[in-house]
């Protein structure tokens, strides 16, 4: 069996944010940056929300994204559930959590 690669967050973010380029989404990503006080992210409202919201053509996504070995904090738990709750009775709306091993699927959605 070959090597697995394993890739960090950051460059799985940086390789979506290339994809989303590529095949002409629009999209924001929140990003923490270190302060004198630890990692912020500068958001208000209610701890947890996805790293990606990316729109075209009628289509909006809601991303979080996790390295191979990543999990998702009890906040993000229950953000991805309220917004699959909004998907489940929207047309053009889905919820993602990716890792790097789905690229192949990943690909597909974002083309």
């Amino acid at each position: 069996m070959g090597d697995k690669i394993i890739l960090s967050e950051r460059d799985f973010s940086t390789q979506i944010e290339s994809l989303l380029k590529l095949f002409g989404w629009r999209w924001v990503h929140s990003r923490p940056a270190r302060t004198e006080h630890g990692w912020r992210t500068a958001l208000s409202g209610h701890k947890g929300f996805v790293d990606i919201v990316a729109v075209r053509n009628g289509m909006c996504l809601f991303i979080e994204l996790k390295s191979g070995k990543g999990k998702l904090s009890d906040e993000q738990e229950e953000w991805i559930r309220e917004l699959k709750s909004v998907a489940d009775h929207s047309l053009g709306v889905m919820v993602f959590v990716w890792k790097p091993d789905q690229l192949d699927e990943i690909m597909e959605i974002l083309r």
